[in-house]
């Protein structure tokens, strides 16, 4: 049964990676679509891709979660418009740097606090309220299994990443006595552009990440994404796991 048809989804970091994997899985079952990104030409070239074959509504938005200010004028643009999305998936989140902590550069620091957690505070601070007016909505939190198990020269993102973890559980204890459901996805290694930006655009000490086994993709992110998306209202995913075949946690790949 699809029961995503005709839902109003917002995307955040919607341009690339798992976030636009999502955008095409939700366009293909019919749903409306919010995407919104810092990269206003990779926003344009999936529009273009998704406008004509969809037949959905598609709107796009310029948006750093990062910037609150910028994140309420948009939510309060979709409000004003009658657009209170159904479903807000929080994808937006980066790695910055992996170095030990008494090493770190304090500007990776930053960028990883302010995206991965107070970006995904921004954004859902400024729908949730919606969702809990009118008694129905999804949020669904993209973490990752380094919420789960830190892992060496992790640490700051381990830590946001145990704080999205966190903010999840909060969110769920916080919407109690409404049918508001809250679901976090955490996968493991997924081969996107996440590994170069960790670090900085060297794309060869990226693919090393990969080498050796198989990786999950975006798209199976994605899958099950829409799957907890699809679930019947009275079903909420807490938490789920996602992790290649390969990788048993953090630590043990199995490598060839």
């Amino acid at each position: 049964m699809n029961r995503i048809k005709g839902k109003l989804i917002l995307i955040t970091g919607a341009s690339s990676g798992i976030g636009a994997s999502c955008a095409r899985r939700f366009a293909a079952e019919g749903a409306d679509l919010v995407l919104w990104a810092r990269r206003a030409d990779r926003l344009e070239l999936l529009a273009a891709e998704l406008g004509p074959a969809s037949r959905v509504s598609l709107s796009v938005a310029v948006v750093d979660v990062r910037d609150r200010a910028a994140v309420n004028r948009a939510a309060e643009a979709l409000v004003a418009a009658g657009h209170v999305p159904d479903v807000l998936i929080n994808n937006a989140g980066l790695a910055s740097g992996l170095s030990k902590i008494h090493e770190g550069d304090p500007e990776d620091w930053d960028r990883m606090i302010d995206t991965n957690l107070k970006g995904l505070l921004n954004v859902t601070r400024a729908v949730l309220p919606h969702m809990v007016a009118r008694r129905r909505g999804h949020v669904v939190n993209i973490g990752s299994t380094a919420g789960h198990q830190t892992y060496p020269m992790g640490n700051v993102y381990n830590a946001t990443k145990f704080g999205v973890r966190a903010l999840t559980e909060g969110m769920n204890l916080d919407v109690a006595g409404t049918p508001i459901r809250v679901s976090e996805v955490d996968p493991g290694f997924v081969e996107t552009e996440f590994s170069e930006v960790r670090f900085h655009g060297d794309r060869e000490r990226a693919k090393t990440v990969y080498q050796g086994f198989q990786p999950l993709t975006a798209d199976d992110v994605a899958d099950t994404i829409a799957y907890i998306v699809n679930l019947p209202e009275h079903v909420n995913i807490l938490d789920l796991i996602i992790v290649p075949t390969a990788q048993r946690n953090v630590y043990v790949v199995d490598r060839t």
